[in-house]
């Protein structure tokens, strides 16, 4: 049995050295030239083969020698990430060694001791060198790593003798002393954030110490102050209010308090108005879905931003990125109103006129209006001996009254559910997607402050995304446009209820927008070549 054992281990020691030979051979005929690496390897081999003796039985050292030869064992030594190391199997012992003598609890200490006396050398320092901040924010950094490694005693812990005698090496805290540590530690790297006027970081710091401890006043002072230097106001007279409530006579804070106050009262006022306006247009949007929910109107909305990244923006020019919208402008924030002293509803109305590339904007439409009526106040009748209309950009006097076509386009026509391109009307199908469109409109025209601007582009971003993500997966690319949308003609003698009532239309962005084309003009009978008319809006 021995001797066959002898055989084995002797055919693997050959082959062993067979493949090292191999290896040593494909190294030197390498055309990249001699790899240390490589070499570390086959020394390690060598001795391996050489020094294959004190094992605790021969099983052990054949197993070592055979992964010695599987090409997913990595030594040690050769490491070089966490997950080489893992397989290497020898993670946990490399830890323990790098570990061994220290506790997470003097090591705690150790750091914020010299996070301490660095701040103290800063400070000391004429040349104002700020070196020592940025090392005393580091040793603060390594304090707290290894306080969250701390396990804290239960309050009821009664320590034994030798845990006493072992304190200064191994000292040991209950969850509250660990979480003024903690408070003390952020606080001090908060300062030493302070030193660097790293404002943000400062914030944060002091946050954090007194979410640890609510009693810290230095840290709540750090706070008001980097608030402060971030023009944060509201927030910055929070801070100064909570200090106060622990420390009523703190002379920092007061001071601070008297700088800021009229600012912070400035702050909180326009906040107010804020919530109220939010409040007020929360009402409105309800009143204005649940009136369009009872009267079959239908309401669409398309994306208010035409690009996923900033490097787009720079890519495209502003005529590119308007011409994404169409006819459809999303940040006219108009709603329609309920009139109620007259009776019936207004409608905010866009009158385009393609031939001639301009627009008209009517702020207050009534549903009970007959188009023909405004169309006559905008484009009257050329009278006796007047031969010329009254817009100066009419230049063939085509823009009367009698002479106008006036189309809506029907959107929302793929039966496709969610699936549409990035540049078409989507359809609103619910209350609160209403909300958050509108929204999201007002706080992109700034109504909610430049930090809700940036979060509601984000979210239109990501929200276009999905939309050009899905478009792409079922038809291969964003090229691959619909046909041009069909329109629907309106008789000009109907009121605007009828053309709102009409299955057809879906109101983009809550503005209802018309076409008008004069009768004769080659823009008219181009827009009908690539708009199939499908209907006609006439009086009842």
């Amino acid at each position: 049995m021995m001797a066959s054992d002898d055989a084995a281990k002797n055919e693997l020691i050959d082959k062993l050295k067979s493949t090292k030979e191999k290896w040593d051979a494909e190294s030197a005929d390498s055309p990249d030239g001699y790899d240390e690496t490589d070499a570390l390897l086959s020394q390690a081999i060598s001795m391996a083969i050489d020094q294959g003796k004190g094992w605790s039985s021969p099983e052990e050292r054949e197993k070592y020698l055979e992964s010695l030869l599987d090409d997913d064992f990595i030594p040690p030594l050769f490491a070089s990430t966490p997950e080489e190391l893992e397989m290497s199997g020898l993670k946990d012992a490399f830890v323990s060694l790098n570990k061994e003598g220290e506790t997470p609890g003097k090591n705690m200490l150790d750091f914020r001791k010299k996070g301490n006396e660095s701040v103290a050398w800063g400070r000391k320092n004429v040349a104002k060198n700020m070196t020592y901040y940025r090392d005393a924010v580091n040793h603060y950094y390594e304090a707290y790593h290894w306080a969250n490694c701390i396990v804290p005693k239960d309050d009821e812990f009664v320590p034994t003798p030798e845990e006493i005698a072992a304190a200064d090496e191994d000292p040991y805290f209950t969850q509250k002393e660990l979480d003024e540590l903690r408070s003390v530690i952020c606080s001090n790297c908060a300062l030493a954030h302070m030193f660097l006027k790293n404002w943000g970081f400062v914030r944060d710091e002091s946050k954090k110490a007194v979410d640890f401890n609510p009693s810290n006043i230095k840290a709540w002072y750090r706070l008001a102050k980097a608030h402060q230097m971030l023009q944060n106001w509201e927030e910055a007279g929070n801070a100064i209010e909570s200090g106060l409530k622990i420390e009523k006579d703190n002379k920092e804070l007061l001071k601070l308090d008297d700088i800021l106050s009229d600012k912070v009262r400035k702050a909180r006022l326009h906040r107010q108005q804020r919530e109220r306006a939010r409040a007020e247009r929360t009402s409105r949007i309800k009143d204005v879905w649940r009136y369009c929910k009872e009267e079959n109107i239908s309401l669409g909305r398309v994306s208010l931003v035409a690009t996923v990244k900033d490097d787009e923006d720079d890519e495209e020019g502003n005529d590119a990125v308007e011409a994404r919208w169409h006819h459809h402008y999303p940040h006219t924030g108009q709603l329609p109103k309920m009139q109620h002293g007259a009776g019936g509803w207004t409608w905010p109305v866009l009158f385009i006129y393609p031939s001639h590339r301009q627009a008209d904007f009517i702020e207050h439409f009534g549903e009970d209006e007959i188009i023909a009526l405004r169309m006559a106040q905008m484009f009257p009748e050329l009278e006796d001996g007047c031969a010329d209309t009254d817009m100066p950009w009419d230049y063939n006097n085509e823009f009367r009254c009698s002479n106008l076509a006036v189309y809506f386009e029907v959107h929302c026509v793929d039966s496709d559910a969610g699936i549409i391109h990035p540049d078409c009307v989507e359809r609103l199908v619910d209350q609160g997607a209403a909300m958050r469109f509108y929204e999201s409109s007002r706080a992109l025209k700034g109504d909610e402050g430049p930090e809700m601007a940036t979060v509601a582009r984000c979210m239109e971003r990501k929200h276009l995304h999905h939309q050009r993500k899905a478009w792409v997966k079922k038809h291969g690319s964003l090229w691959a446009k619909p046909e041009p949308c069909p329109v629907v003609e309106v008789h000009p003698a109907v009121s605007l209820a009828q053309v709102l009532r009409d299955k057809h239309l879906v109101v983009p962005n809550f503005l209802v927008t018309m076409v008008l084309f004069p009768v004769e003009h080659p823009a008219h009978k181009e827009f009908l070549r690539e708009h199939k008319c499908v209907g006609i809006v006439e009086p009842h």
